[in-house]
């Protein structure tokens, strides 16, 4: 089996794509050989320094609402939970984050939030034509979940640069246990694929741990990812949330997390791949551990601060300290004092070398 799987890691580094049985005996022999697991992390982290260098980028996050038409079992905004406080960002108290975040020397912001009609094509466009007219050396990063193509359209056109719509799995049994009936797989693997032909750098991803999840669904998602070639990945811990019907189930493993950034790393050169919230707030040393694992982005919360425990996707989400755009000095330090350097830029993803 170890044999098998290095020989495997070869095949990735030279193809960029593997079947599902091939991705399934790298994770088995992951999880069960840190020797294994260190020669994957290293080769992430050498491909990471020839593309990136030492380099972080930073991307401002604004959680412009936490209302949601959607009902996903998992998450802490879906619209069916009545416990939480919900919130709705003005369009001034929104461009007031961009402000802040361009003087602190965010050159990406990162509008996401729950699929709140409020927030309809005209508005939306509206808000990225102001960012892009008074922030022209940014980019504007959106993930407000499933549009039409029409919308999508407008939104590009309007300057919005990047959207991030996570899959959450290519499996349609492990989707239907997630989500409402209403709520189709088809539809989401449709809008990334409406988004990558617009023109965005589209971006994909999964929880790691999701209830129900197995090695074998994760198998599935990675070659997905390795035939979608998405621009940026956004992969995370499980982590569950109190007024949620898995509330008492485990949370993802970090572990299991950094194997796993390390893979998408060595499948995707040149991806743009963060070190996530999720895992932050799982262990404190997540966004050096992500770094050394082949994660070259950090999202830091801009959002105003007496919003930010409105926002809790799960439980004991960090918005705080490193975690937030305030406590950039923080996140500079501890990254610095592990050879990392936070840079002042876009943060584009960069052509693929020979």
């Amino acid at each position: 089996m170890a044999l098998m799987s290095s020989t495997y890691l070869d095949e990735l580094r030279a193809q960029g794509r593997l079947s599902r049985q091939q991705w399934l005996s790298i994770l088995v022999e992951a999880q069960n050989s840190p020797a294994f697991a260190e020669k994957i992390r290293s080769c992430a982290h050498a491909i990471r320094e020839r593309y990136f260098g030492r380099t972080v980028f930073i991307r401002g996050l604004i959680e412009l609402s936490n209302y949601c038409r959607n009902d996903c079992y998992y998450c802490g905004i879906r619209k069916s939970n009545g416990e939480i406080s919900r919130y709705r960002l003005t369009p001034e108290q929104i461009l007031d984050c961009c402000r802040l975040g361009h003087e602190l020397g965010f050159r990406t912001f990162v509008l996401q939030g729950g699929e709140d009609a409020w927030f309809n094509d005209g508005r939306l466009a509206a808000l990225v034509a102001t960012i892009r007219e008074r922030y022209p050396d940014t980019a504007i990063t959106l993930s407000m979940g499933e549009r039409s193509r029409a919308s999508y359209e407008r939104l590009f056109a309007a300057g919005a640069d990047r959207y991030l719509l996570r899959h959450e799995t290519v499996n349609p049994q492990l989707y239907a246990s997630l989500h409402p009936e209403q709520q189709r797989l088809a539809t989401r693997l449709d809008c990334l694929r409406n988004l990558q032909a617009i023109g965005f750098q589209a971006g994909a991803g999964f929880m790691v741990g999701a209830p129900g999840q197995t090695l074998a669904h994760i198998a599935e998602d990675l070659v997905f990812l390795g035939d979608f070639r998405p621009a940026m990945v956004g992969i995370g811990p499980f982590i569950p949330q109190h007024a949620t019907r898995y509330a008492q189930e485990p949370a993802g493993s970090v572990s299991l997390t950094l194997i796993l950034l390390s893979l998408l790393r060595i499948m995707l050169p040149n991806v743009l791949l963060p070190a996530t919230t999720a895992l932050g707030t799982m262990d404190p040393q997540g966004h050096v551990k992500g770094m050394r694992a082949g994660a070259n982005v950090v999202m830091p919360n801009l959002s105003p601060a007496d919003v930010r425990d409105k926002y809790l996707l799960y439980d004991n989400k960090l918005a705080s300290g490193s975690e937030a755009a305030e406590g950039l000095e923080i996140l500079r330090q501890s990254l610095a004092e592990a050879g990392y350097e936070i840079v002042v830029a876009r943060g584009d993803q960069p052509p693929m070398q020979n």
